[in-house]
């Protein structure tokens, strides 16, 4: 029984990550805190999955300066304080060289003022609030998937080409909704002055019934709604679209509504007509970097890879080639590695800007449709909007920090 005990033990000690010490002693330690429970999971296990794909690959080759790459994971459970004691004890007890995640908003601001102060470099990889590299940005915090500015732009661009005056805006009544809402206002009403606000609506986060909300925008006969939803509430509110009719008798905008990880839940019942924006579809772009990362995900995982995928690619591409840029596993040196980086990727180069942390992504605007061959909707009349074109300048990120 002992031996039986002890062998157990030496399995743990041997396979784990964050506990064989030997092992520990010359790896890159990274900890994810993200949530894996419920809703948001269907966008977050992506960037896990392929973050690990690309880090095995990494190990494989030698690792990152002689040093293998280990990482550990936490649940924040969408809860700002669970995640931040997540990330705390991955700073302080497993002694992490770099944090990365989280899909939640606001717990990416919170572990951003705690990396600021423990001088800890944090990517965060699916947090979409325009703060984390605007006015609450600074030196140890990134951010690789595009931000509300970014997105308010692309979609304000997409709308004001289409006949639409009169809007309503409806979403999450948190960070990531109102941020989002503004940020495809504030742009709309600068390309389209002629539009119109009839009203908002907005509801907290896990919604169980969109029904009365979408009973009240739909009596307030709006040409189209801007719909502001996070990624818990995404899937749910297109079910709730569908169920009512409510795509079939008003016209309404969705950022991350075309993506993979939203519509293959729904299957063929998913509302077609929806107008949204994504940093990646599966299909497209056609090219062969893309083709081989579809290719190389779907033999490790028996499924195509969503947005959150690339996400997950490029933030260890970042890490590796940072590392091996700067020639030294250093902090300082890291992030001065990191500044104006450019990686491949499978959709096209990828530059992480120096002076607000940003990573510069294409946005592709699709509209929701069923296509033969396919068991789920996909984007259809897919426009690319380069990541230039909708990044604030960096003297607008400078003020915006004063």
């Amino acid at each position: 029984m002992k031996k039986a005990i002890w062998f157990s033990l030496a399995l743990v000690l041997v396979f784990s990550p964050m506990v064989n010490s030997a092992q520990a002693a010359k790896a890159i330690k990274i900890g994810i805190v993200d949530c894996y429970s419920g809703p948001p999971a269907t966008y977050t296990n992506d960037v896990r999955d392929a973050f690990k794909l690309e880090v095995d690959k990494i190990n494989a080759a030698g690792g990152i300066l002689g040093r293998k790459i280990v990482f550990t994971t936490r649940d924040s459970k969408f809860k700002v304080d669970i995640g931040l004691s997540a990330a705390k004890e991955l700073i302080y007890r497993e002694n992490v060289d770099i944090l990365m995640g989280t899909i939640n908003s606001a717990l990416a601001l919170a572990i951003s003022d705690l990396v600021k102060k423990e001088k800890i470099p944090f990517f965060a990889t699916f947090s979409k609030s325009a703060k984390i590299t605007g006015e609450k940005g600074h030196r140890y915090v990134f951010s690789i998937t595009e931000n509300t500015a970014l997105a308010g732009k692309a979609g304000a661009a997409g709308l004001a080409k289409r006949p639409f005056k009169k809007y309503w805006i409806a979403g999450d009544d948190y960070e990531y909704g109102h941020a989002l809402a503004d940020g495809v206002w504030t742009n709309l009403k600068q390309l389209r002055p002629d539009v119109e606000l009839l009203g908002q609506s907005w509801w907290k986060v896990g919604e169980p019934d969109f029904t009365p909300y979408i009973t009240a925008i739909l009596s307030a006969q709006p040409d189209a709604v801007i719909i502001a939803t996070g990624g818990r509430d995404c899937v749910p509110f297109l079910k709730a679209a569908k169920a009512t009719g409510f795509n079939e008798r008003v016209p309404f905008f969705m950022h991350t509504a075309t993506e993979l990880s939203t519509l293959k839940p729904l299957g063929l019942d998913g509302p077609e007509g929806v107008i949204g924006t994504s940093n990646y579809f599966f299909y497209f772009p056609e090219s062969d970097a893309n083709q081989q990362f579809v290719a190389d995900f779907k033999k490790a995982y028996n499924r195509e890879p969503a947005v959150g995928a690339v996400y997950g690619l490029l933030t260890a591409k970042f890490i590796a080639q940072a590392y091996q840029k700067a020639g030294k596993v250093n902090t300082k040196a890291f992030i001065n590695a990191v500044e104006d980086l450019t990686v491949d990727s499978p959709i096209g180069p990828v530059t992480m800007r120096a002076c607000d942390h940003q990573a510069t992504l294409p946005m592709f605007m699709g509209v929701t449709k069923k296509v033969a061959g396919y068991d789920f909707l996909t984007a259809t009349d897919i426009v690319t909007i380069p990541g230039s074109e909708v990044m604030p300048s960096c003297e607008e990120i400078a003020a915006s920090r004063k």
